[in-house]
């Protein structure tokens, strides 16, 4: 057993260059929803999620051995690997199904409840705690995504409540799978790898479920579906989600998560452009409380407390 050890990065703000790293991650993931969408007529959901996770896990052994990354190295990190893994691809099935219970307008606003659960998962795991104006910040951002998306529809029965519930299971594991990131010995391992245990993983989970659903292609995919297969592996998967987990080691945890309240607006606005849908003064307005809210949760508070010391018990093996 190792001595406890705190994570210096856990308070720290986010630098001009990671927030515009942050605004391209959520640009590409906004944008990722309506390429979702548009393949659904060829590939359905989990064969879509385990064929993009396929294509995804050689890209990431391609970067990562350009760069020297010791995939099979013995450095303690496979049980975490794993446990982050089993999470992932759970968290893709909830998410995924979920949209076919509940309405997209109420499903990306319970989604994006995920920074909620970074942020209280964060104090207990990493010593990070938002002080009062952070978490003011948080609840304006979400208010915006709520007035970006609308009011839900009145006509609310089990089946949509039980497919709320699954979005939010999705969110809490998404929350969960970015603090072990950060909580245990995966912090250590290059993001490649950190990424590839849970890409790996997740094949056979979405697999099983994609069976499960009786899911199955019954024709060839358009030239276009292929391609944009090939957005989602290569650089949604392969590559988004490697520099993710990298601002993930270096920085705030509950930071970095607050910026993914964009990624819902960004999407709005590409379905604007790309499936021509509309517009209005409400979502100028919801955009404008998404970035207040930011900027309020990257402003440094005297109120939150300094990283604890001794917040991780890290075993060797």
């Amino acid at each position: 057993m190792s001595s406890p050890q705190a994570i210096p990065s856990a308070g720290r703000p986010l630098s001009a260059g990671a927030i515009a790293l942050m605004l391209m991650l959520c640009l590409t993931w906004g944008f990722n929803q309506i390429a979702v969408k548009l393949v659904l007529p060829d590939i359905p959901p989990m064969l879509q999620a385990m064929i993009r996770s396929m294509g995804a896990l050689p890209v990431l052994f391609i970067i990562g051995s350009l760069r020297g990354v010791k995939f099979f190295e013995k450095d303690g990190t496979w049980k975490p690997g794993l446990i982050a893994g089993l999470m992932f691809g759970i968290e893709f099935v909830l998410i995924f199904q979920g949209l076919r219970l509940t309405p997209a307008s109420r499903a990306v606003v319970f989604l994006y409840t995920a920074p909620f659960f970074v942020a209280l998962g964060s104090y207990q795991v990493l010593g990070e705690r938002l002080g009062g104006t952070q978490w003011l910040g948080l609840a304006v951002s979400f208010a915006g995504v709520a007035l970006a998306i609308g009011v839900p529809q009145p006509d609310v029965d089990a089946k949509v409540l039980l497919g709320d519930l699954m979005i939010v299971g999705g969110a809490a594991l998404w929350a969960a799978t970015t603090l072990v990131a950060k909580g245990t010995r995966l912090r250590f391992a290059a993001p490649e790898k950190a990424l590839g245990y849970q890409v790996a993983t997740s094949i056979p989970i979405l697999g099983l479920a994609a069976w499960l659903f009786g899911e199955s292609i019954t024709h060839t995919p358009a030239p276009l579906s292929l391609a944009l297969m090939a957005f989602q592996a290569i650089w949604v998967v392969g590559t988004t989600f490697t520099l993710w987990f990298a601002l993930v080691k270096a920085y705030s945890a509950s930071k970095l998560s607050a910026f993914t309240f964009i990624t819902p607006l960004f999407g709005v606005v590409g379905s604007y452009f790309i499936m021509h849908d509309t517009l209005s003064l409400t979502f100028g307005a919801a955009a404008v409380l998404v970035i207040a809210g930011l900027f309020l949760v990257n402003r440094p508070s005297s109120s939150a407390a300094a990283p604890r010391d001794a917040l991780l018990n890290v075993t060797k093996t």
